[in-house]
């Protein structure tokens, strides 16, 4: 509970006190000083602006098909944290990673999110372990149900039990694509994507803190994303009250 109230101390600090220029500079800092921009790539496999599909599970359902360029992504950064699990070396805490869009060099955040490197049950993390074959994990942006391009796929694509259908995702749906449900979903937007094997003793957002963790991260990049781009931001959780509601 005392980690929880830190969280929420240190994040009020920074939304409610810092006015938007600040927050705005803040933001843009930490996507320089990480490359977001250069290190991003097409979240989607698409031509144009229609994202292609493809067959998956025993059902053959149609799921939304992720770039080569974002798999690539997620399974270069997901091994540096495997190895680092494997040989003991204890320098990362896990995977920070961010889909968003670009307006004017500006990063605007549709979501972010974290992959943890120890699971539930103390050892490496079902959703990084054996990243070049578990595609239906893969980082939390997984096939399966449960899992954001499984998820995406039954709020987008016809054929998916509505059973599976979940509202969080209807909100992406509506926000990523032109019409839903489709046999031919089309972006409104390019959507990209960006993902980084978070070192524990590196420096977050927020300079001054110091030492960021990843939770901790990803608690104050979407405090901060939330103030400064409300209308753009889908995360549920640790969003700002006043913000989410706009």
């Amino acid at each position: 509970m005392l980690g929880l109230k830190v969280i929420a101390i240190s994040r009020t600090f920074m939304t409610k006190i810092l006015d938007y220029s600040q927050k705005l500079k803040l933001w843009t800092d930490f996507c320089d000083d990480n490359g977001v921009l250069q290190k991003s790539v097409p979240l989607f496999s698409q031509q144009d602006m229609r994202v292609e599909t493809q067959p998956y599970g025993l059902d053959h359902r149609l799921i939304l098909k992720r770039s080569e360029e974002m798999e690539a992504l997620v399974i270069e950064q997901a091994e540096e944290v495997i190895n680092d699990y494997k040989h003991e070396m204890q320098i990362y805490d896990g995977l920070i990673y961010m889909m968003y869009w670009l307006d004017q060099g500006i990063i605007q955040p549709l979501y972010i999110g974290k992959a943890e490197k120890i699971g539930r049950k103390g050892g490496l993390s079902i959703n990084i372990a054996n990243i070049r074959h578990n595609k239906s994990n893969f980082c939390r942006w997984g096939s399966n149900y449960q899992y954001h391009i499984g998820d995406l796929s039954a709020a987008t694509i016809f054929g998916h039990n509505p059973k599976n259908v979940n509202r969080k995702y209807l909100q992406w749906a509506e926000k990523l694509f032109l019409d839903h449900p489709t046999f031919e979903p089309v972006l409104r937007q390019p959507t990209f994507f960006w993902m980084k094997a978070w070192p524990r003793r590196k420096i977050g957002i927020w300079k001054e803190y110091g030492i960021t963790s990843l939770t901790f991260l990803e608690y104050l990049l979407i405090g901060v994303a939330s103030d400064i781009f409300p209308t753009y931001l889908l995360n549920t959780e640790g969003v700002n009250r006043r913000s989410s509601e706009i």
